[in-house]
C-alpha cells in the first residue's frame, strides 16, 4: 500500500461568488467548496477521522493504526436519532432560526432544482414497492411512473442540474453517514448539512439532502430486490444481512411497519418541497414587481440580495431545514436497520421521532401553502395598481386614436377578438379595429340591468344608425357586464347573460370572466359604479371624456351628444326650470296641453286616500276659477306594483290621466335624479347664530332647488303637487299643505281676478304655510357619482344630516 500523506486534505477557500440574483432557478456554476474538479492539488486520501470529510464507519484504516470492530449487533435501535426533547419549542423558533438563518451565505448560489425532485418523485415510489405490504396507488405503478418521468425530464435540463449536484449530493450523504457514525443526533447533523451547503439557496438544501436520502432509500430498496436473484446483489446483501433482516419474521415486521411510516414522512417531505419552490418564485415576483414600481418598499429590501423578502425568507428557511432533518432523520432509520441487522426492533423513539417530523410537516404545508396564496393575493393587487395607474393615465392622455384605451378596457391586448355581436348562433366574435375613430360608449352593469335602460338606448341606438353619415352617428355602445368575483359563476348566470346580451343590438365583451381584474377594480373604485348601469365615453382619441353620460342622456337625449362636459355646459346654460324639462316627453298630450297654453298638475303620491281628496278639490277650484286644467299623475320613484294599482284606480274612477307605459313612471323619477346628480351641490355652507349650517339663499341653483323639493317630498313619502301654464308660470307644494290652500280657496280667490292670476295666486298661499317646525327627507338611491357633502333643505336651507338607509322592496310583496 503506498504511504499516506500525513495531513490532511487541503481546504481549498472558494473565490467570493458573484452576487448576481437568479429570481427563475437558472444554473449557475458549481459551488467551488463542493466541486472537486475546482480544487488545485489532489492530495492522497486523509487518515481517518478528518473533521472536514465524513466517511462511512466501515472504511478501513491504515495497517499502522488500531482498528475497532464494528459492534453493530450491541448498538439500541435508534442511535443517531435526536432525543425526546431536541425539538425546539414554539417559545424557542426565534433562537433556531439564528442558528439556522446562521449556516447560510447571504450571497448563495441559486440552482435548477425541479429535475432533481422529479427523480426523488420516481424513485420514492418505486423504492416502496420493495416494503412488505405497502399498496401501490394507480398514479405509482412502473408504467405510469416510466410515462410520467419521461415527460416531465425530456424538457427539464436534468443533465445540467446532475452535472451541478450530484457531488453536492454525494458530500451530503457522507455527511450523515458520518454523523451517524459521530453518534450526533439529528438537529446537530441538519446544522452540519446546512453548513456544508452554505452557498446554496434553501430550496437547493433541501432539495439536495432529500436527493442523498433518496439514493440511500433506493440503493436499499434494489438489493433487498435484486438479491433473491442476482448473485452480484446476494453478495452485497449478505455483507449487510439484509437476507436476514428481510426473512426474519419479526425483523421483516418491524422493518416493514418502519419503512411506512419513513414513506409518509416522505410524503410530506415532497410536499413542503414543491411548496418551498412554488413558494420561492411567488415570493420572488412580489419582490422584483415591488422594488420595480416601489411598492412598499423599504430601502433594506431594495438593497437585499435575496430573491424574496426577509419575512418569506424566513418561512422558506424554516421548511427547509426541517426537509433536511427529516431526510436525515429517514437515512438514519436505514443506518440502523443495517447496523443492527435481524435483531432490529422498532423503538418508541425513532416511531415519535418519525411522527413529529410528520406532523411537523404537514403543519408546515399549510403554512406555505398559506403564504404562498397571500403572496398570489398581493402580487394580484400589485399588478392590479399597475394596470388601474396604467387604465388612468392613458385614459386621461388624447392619443391618435382609441385602439390601446379599448384594448386596456376589453382585454383585447391578450386576445384579438375580444368583442362579440350578434344573438345566438349568428354571435360573431370582432376586433377592435371596428371601434377605431369612434366615440366608444362603455355600458357598465350588473348581469341585471333595468330592461328600461336597454330600451331607452336601443331607441337612440337604432335611431342614429338610420343616417351613419351624421356626426351623432359615429359612436358605438361595448357593454362590460362587472360580475361579483366572490361568488361563483353557475349555469344560471351563463343563461342570464346570454339573454342580456341577446337583447342588446351592439357590442358585448365576449364573456364576463374576460374582464381584467384590474378593470374590474378600476370600475368599482375609479368610476365608483355599484349596482346602477353607467355609460362611460372614449373618445376617438382615446381619452375618457365622461365617467358618466347616462344622466345627460335621461335630461336631453342625444342632443347631448357627445356627452362630454363642454356640451354638458352649453346646454345648462340654455334651459330653466320649466314644465317642459321636467317632464321632457313621457307624454305626447303634454306638447298638446303646452301649445294651447292649458294649465297642467303633475302630481305624485302612493297614498290613494289623498290622491281622491286632492284631485276631487282640484278639479272644483279649476272650475271655480275657470282655467283650463289638465292632471297627470307621476306615481313615486319605488314600488311599482302598488303605483301600477293605483294607477289602474285613478283611471277607472276618472280621477286624472295616467302614463300608460310603466316606463315612462320610471323615466320620469330616473330623469329627476340625473338633474340631481349633475346639478350637485356646489355652494358653500355658512353658520348662523345657533351654529346651524345654512345655505345662502342666493346662491342657492333654482333648477337645484326645484329638483330637491319633489325629491324631498316622494322621500318623505308625502303627496305633492307642481302646477304650471306654458313654459314660464311654475309653482310646487307638498301634498297636505297643497290641499290645505286649494279647500281655503275662498278665502284667496279675489285674487284670481283673471285666467292669468291663478298660478301667482297659488304661489302666494304656498309660500305663506311655511312653519319653522318641519321634518323633510330626501331619498336618493345610491348610484354612480360623487354625493356633495353638504345638501341644504328645500324649505328653511339649513344642511339637512346625512343618513345610510337600507332598504329591500319587492314588489311580489305588494300583490
Amino acid at each position: 500500500m503506498a504511504q499516506m500523506a500525513s495531513d490532511a486534505t487541503p481546504i481549498v477557500t472558494p473565490s467570493a461568488p458573484t452576487t448576481t440574483i437568479n429570481l427563475v432557478h437558472e444554473i449557475f456554476p458549481k459551488a467551488t467548496n463542493l466541486n472537486p474538479r475546482s480544487l488545485t492539488s489532489i492530495a492522497a486520501p486523509p487518515a481517518y477521522p478528518v473533521q472536514h470529510l465524513a466517511v462511512p464507519a466501515t472504511n478501513t484504516n491504515p495497517p499502522s493504526q488500531a482498528v475497532t470492530p464494528l459492534q453493530a449487533k450491541i448498538i439500541p435501535a435508534g442511535r443517531g436519532m435526536r432525543k425526546r426533547g431536541d425539538f425546539l419549542s414554539s417559545s424557542e423558533d426565534t433562537a433556531m432560526m439564528e442558528h439556522i438563518k446562521a449556516t447560510h451565505d447571504l450571497d448563495a448560489v441559486h440552482y435548477k432544482v425541479k429535475p432533481l425532485v422529479h427523480l426523488i418523485e420516481d424513485i420514492m415510489p418505486r423504492a416502496n414497492a420493495t416494503i412488505p405490504g405497502y399498496i401501490q396507488s394507480v398514479q405509482t405503478q412502473p408504467a405510469r411512473l416510466d410515462a410520467i418521468l419521461e415527460e416531465k425530464v425530456v424538457h427539464s435540463g436534468l443533465n445540467e442540474a446532475i452535472e451541478a449536484l450530484a457531488y453536492p449530493v454525494h458530500r451530503t450523504s457522507t455527511e450523515i453517514i458520518g454523523g451517524y457514525s459521530n453518534q450526533r443526533d439529528a438537529h446537530t447533523t441538519t446544522l452540519s448539512v446546512l453548513k456544508l451547503l452554505a452557498n446554496f439557496w434553501w430550496d437547493a438544501k433541501a432539495v439536495i439532502a432529500f436527493t442523498a436520502f433518496a439514493q440511500q432509500y433506493g440503493e436499499f430498496s434494489l438489493e433487498v430486490r435484486l438479491y433473491p436473484t442476482d448473485p452480484l446483489a446476494k453478495s452485497v446483501a449478505t455483507i449487510k444481512q439484509i437476507p436476514d433482516l428481510m426473512e426474519t419474521s419479526e425483523s421483516s415486521r418491524a422493518v416493514s411497519s418502519k419503512f411506512q411510516e419513513v414513506a409518509k414522512l416522505a410524503d410530506k417531505m415532497l410536499e413542503v418541497t414543491h411548496d418551498m419552490i412554488a413558494f420561492k418564485q411567488s415570493a420572488s415576483e412580489e419582490k422584483t414587481l415591488k422594488v420595480k414600481y416601489k411598492v412598499n418598499l423599504y430601502k433594506e429590501l431594495a438593497e437585499s440580495l435575496s430573491p424574496v423578502t426577509v419575512e418569506h425568507e424566513n418561512v422558506i428557511a424554516k421548511a427547509a431545514y426541517y426537509v433536511v432533518k427529516a431526510a436525515i432523520t429517514c437515512s438514519l432509520v436505514i443506518q440502523n436497520v443495517l447496523a443492527v441487522g435481524r435483531d432490529y426492533y422498532s423503538s418508541t423513539e425513532e416511531e415519535l421521532e418519525i411522527s413529529t417530523l410528520t406532523h411537523k410537516l404537514g403543519y408546515i404545508h399549510g403554512d406555505l401553502q398559506k403564504e404562498m396564496q397571500k403572496s398570489t393575493q398581493e402580487i394580484g393587487k400589485i399588478k392590479h395598481t399597475i394596470k388601474r395607474k396604467i387604465l388612468e393615465e392613458t385614459l386621461a392622455r388624447t392619443h391618435t386614436d382609441n385602439k390601446y384605451s379599448t384594448e386596456l378596457i376589453t382585454c383585447g391586448e391578450n386576445d384579438p377578438t375580444p368583442i362579440v355581436h350578434g344573438t345566438g348562433l349568428e354571435t360573431k366574435k370582432h376586433g377592435l379595429e371596428i371601434l377605431r375613430r369612434k366615440y366608444v360608449f362603455l355600458l357598465v352593469s350588473e348581469l341585471e340591468i333595468p330592461n328600461e335602460v336597454i330600451t331607452l338606448l336601443r331607441h337612440m341606438y337604432v335611431d342614429a344608425k338610420q343616417d351613419p353619415s351624421r356626426l351623432e352617428s359615429q359612436f358605438e355602445i361595448v357593454w362590460l357586464p362587472i360580475v361579483d368575483r366572490r361568488s361563483p359563476w353557475t349555469v344560471a348566470k351563463e343563461e342570464q347573460f346570454k339573454v342580456v346580451k341577446d337583447s342588446m343590438p351592439w357590442y358585448s365583451v365576449s364573456h364576463p370572466s374576460k374582464i381584467d381584474e384590474a378593470v374590474y377594480g378600476y370600475v368599482k373604485e375609479v368610476w365608483g359604479f355599484t349596482h346602477k348601469p353607467l355609460l362611460a365615453v372614449v373618445d376617438p382619441q382615446g381619452k375618457l371624456t365622461n365617467i358618466n353620460a347616462l344622466p345627460m342622456f335621461m335630461i336631453w337625449g342625444s342632443v347631448a351628444f357627445p356627452f362630454n362636459k363642454l356640451k354638458e355646459e352649453s346646454l345648462w346654460n340654455e334651459t330653466n326650470w320649466s314644465m317642459a324639462l321636467l317632464a321632457d316627453s313621457i307624454d305626447q298630450n303634454l306638447f298638446t296641453w303646452l301649445n294651447d297654453e292649458k294649465y297642467i298638475c303633475l302630481y305624485g303620491g302612493e297614498d290613494m286616500e289623498w290622491i281622491r281628496n286632492f284631485t276631487k278639490r282640484t278639479r272644483y277650484v279649476a272650475q271655480q276659477a275657470r282655467i283650463p286644467l289638465e292632471m297627470l299623475y307621476v306615481g313615486k320613484m319605488s314600488v311599482k306594483e302598488r303605483i301600477k294599482r293605483n294607477c289602474a284606480m285613478i283611471q277607472e274612477e276618472g280621477l286624472s290621466s295616467i302614463l300608460q307605459d310603466p316606463t315612462m313612471i320610471w323615466f320620469f323619477w330616473e330623469r329627476l335624479e340625473s338633474m340631481w346628480f349633475l346639478k350637485g351641490e356646489k355652494t358653500l355652507a355658512m353658520k348662523d347664530d345657533s351654529t346651524t349650517y345654512i345655505i345662502p339663499e342666493e346662491s342657492r341653483d333654482p333648477i337645484l332647488q326645484q329638483v330637491k323639493a319633489i325629491l324631498s317630498y316622494d322621500g318623505s313619502n308625502r303627496g305633492w303637487a307642481v302646477f304650471s301654464r306654458g313654459l314660464g308660470e311654475m309653482t310646487k307644494g307638498e301634498g297636505s299643505n297643497v290641499v290645505k290652500v286649494l279647500n281655503n280657496y275662498d278665502s284667496w280667490k279675489h285674487e284670481v281676478r283673471d285666467v292669468n292670476a291663478f298660478i301667482p295666486a297659488l304661489d302666494k298661499q304656498l309660500r305663506g304655510l311655511y312653519t319653522k317646525h318641519h321634518c323633510t327627507r330626501m331619498v336618493v338611491p345610491a348610484a354612480v357619482g360623487h354625493y356633495p357633502e353638504t345638501v341644504a333643505c328645500v324649505e328653511c336651507g339649513r344642511t339637512m344630516e346625512k343618513f345610510f338607509m337600507y332598504s329591500c322592496c319587492l314588489d311580489e310583496y305588494e300583490n
